[in-house]
């Protein structure tokens, strides 16, 4: 049926939900799991006169998110790992969650995209914006939604 599945994840328990489904799922199918944590490129400001970061600190913070976001990965994949799922554990730096998410389903060639959704309505969602419903709205791979 599928023989590579993504499952992005940022080691929320939300995420964690679609990682269990994402790891039962490729176990049935006899599919790889491509396990993906997007981390931010460099810290940023955001309010007008915040005090700009020195290199080495932005060097500081990009190397604990990779860290961190390493880390995130490298769990699914030993949970993946226990059910004898075959895992890729990735991390990618961008800013645009979606654009990074759809960029790296199409380079792994998988066929399915697993993710959670908060399921945020009315102001939430236009303020907060929703990388699913750009997945959803510019991918060409079949999404798998846990809420």
């Amino acid at each position: 049926m599928y023989q590579r599945i993504l499952v992005a994840t940022d080691g929320s328990t939300l995420s964690k939900k679609a990682v269990k489904a994402a790891i039962d799922l490729a176990a049935l199918c006899g599919a790889e799991l491509v396990a993906l944590k997007i981390v931010p490129r460099y810290p940023q400001s955001y309010f007008e006169g915040g005090i700009a970061l020195q290199p080495d600190e932005v060097r500081r913070v990009e190397a604990q998110w990779a860290d961190e976001g390493q880390a995130v990965v490298d769990a699914v994949k030993k949970a993946a790992l226990s059910k004898g799922v075959t895992t890729k554990a990735l991390i990618v730096k961008s800013d645009v969650v979606s654009d990074a998410l759809l960029a790296a389903a199409k380079k792994h060639k998988c066929d399915l995209i697993v993710m959670a959704s908060h399921g945020r309505k009315g102001i939430k969602r236009l303020l907060l914006g929703s990388e699913t419903q750009h997945v959803l709205t510019h991918g060409n791979v079949p999404v798998l939604i846990l809420k």
